[in-house]
């Protein structure tokens, strides 16, 4: 048997095979520390759990329901969209196994082959591999930590043409916790609404801003573009659920329909208990979802102080989301512990074979010469793997 040239292809998430090392060292016991995966370290907050819990006993929850979600979720999923400024009904929400699904969902339902996609780099691993899977093109726009790594309309102008589909916007970024003021989000709107580009707008991390940033949705900012856009949004960062596979997708109810269809040949609707957990989540208290943004505040500031202390090492102070980007690119072309360092990805290897730390390298975002280190791990840990960056680097 051969695999398929489409599977072929694509690559392994870079992020997901990162963290999949890492814990395998950690088990055989090296003292491993973490900066590679993408999902907080805290428990799942008591009151989803025991919604979850609830809904385990529940007959209900034991059959089939429909494909696009529970209509209880959909709803709250429109009425906090709705307080977002972005006015929509349940019908226009389809519930997935995770925000890369919604993004899967997407990319099938709009992207033609030969369609072409703007995505800002450094982008998250799987865009490209998604559009790539759908035919379309993916058309990177470069950006760095001169410019807080923020894509302008000129760049977007400059690589629009004929075939442009589509624009994959995301803020708060992953990798870079970049966050686009609400000026520049509309700024950005108005040219697609100008140009009937669709906007495909990320906002998985908008719960967690920081600092003086102001996160606001698109399409709420710029009405005109709202019968052009996808959003695409999940429980996992802002509630610790990455691995309850809960996210969702809110479009025009041509598109929405077209995804429904999609998945109710594909996974039909999503675990009940986890969208009964994510309802509680949306619809419960925000205490502890409060408390892990705060935390995260403080270990992005931690992050940012000691990196910023290592000689070479660039930094840009990530306003969102759990991720600091650092350069890397004034230790490149050094040898290091006795190895020729000439990329990140070099240095990815050197320091989880010399100093136990795990951290993605910038070529799996598009961003040669940089690394992603999530700060979504406790103080302790984190001082102690800058820690051990800075001595492998400076030592």
């Amino acid at each position: 048997m051969t695999v398929t040239q489409r599977i072929q292809d694509i690559g392994e998430s870079p992020t997901m095979a990162v963290d999949a090392r890492a814990k395998a060292l950690k088990a055989q016991g090296a003292p491993i520390i973490g900066f590679g995966a993408g999902e907080p370290d805290f428990p799942t907050p008591a009151n989803i759990v025991a919604a979850a819990a609830n809904a385990i006993t529940d007959p209900a929850s034991h059959r089939y329901t429909p494909a696009a979600g529970l209509p209880e979720l959909r709803a709250a999923i429109a009425a906090r969209a709705t307080a977002d400024g972005h006015s929509v009904d349940a019908s226009n929400v389809v519930v997935t196994a995770g925000g890369k699904h919604a993004l899967f969902n997407t990319f099938m339902t709009l992207i033609e082959p030969g369609d072409e996609v703007l995505v800002p780099a450094p982008y998250w691993v799987s865009y490209p591999e998604q559009i790539q899977l759908c035919g379309g093109i993916t058309v990177a726009l470069p950006t760095t930590v001169a410019d807080d790594f923020l894509v302008t309309v000129d760049q977007l102008e400059q690589a629009r043409t004929p075939r442009t589909k589509a624009l994959v916007f995301v803020s708060p970024s992953n990798p870079t916790g970049a966050v686009y003021s609400p000026e520049q989000t509309a700024q950005i709107g108005q040219w697609a609404a100008t140009h009937n580009i669709w906007i495909i707008t990320d906002e998985i991390y908008s719960r967690l801003v920081y600092g003086t940033a102001t996160w606001a949705s698109m399409p709420a900012l710029v009405p005109d573009i709202a019968p052009m856009t996808v959003v695409v949004d999940g429980v996992s960062k802002t509630y610790s659920m990455t691995g309850w596979r809960l996210g969702w997708s809110i479009a025009p109810a041509e598109i929405t329909q077209g995804m429904s269809t999609l998945q109710s040949h594909t996974t039909s609707n999503v675990a009940n208990v986890s969208q009964l957990a994510a309802l509680e989540a949306l619809t419960g208290p925000q205490d502890a979802a409060d408390e892990m943004r705060t935390a995260f505040d403080r270990r992005r500031k931690l992050a940012v102080e000691h990196l910023r202390a290592i000689d070479g090492v660039e930094v840009a102070e990530p306003k969102g989301a759990f991720y600091v980007f650092p350069s890397f690119e004034g230790h490149l072309g050094r040898t290091i512990a006795g190895r020729e360092i000439t990329s990140s990805m070099d240095l990815a290897a050197l320091l989880l074979e010399e100093a136990n730390v795990a951290i993605v390298p910038g070529e799996a975002f598009g961003a040669p010469g940089y690394a992603r280190l999530s700060y979504a791990l406790g103080d302790d840990d984190l001082i102690e793997g800058v820690s051990r960056i800075r001595d492998l680097l400076t030592g």
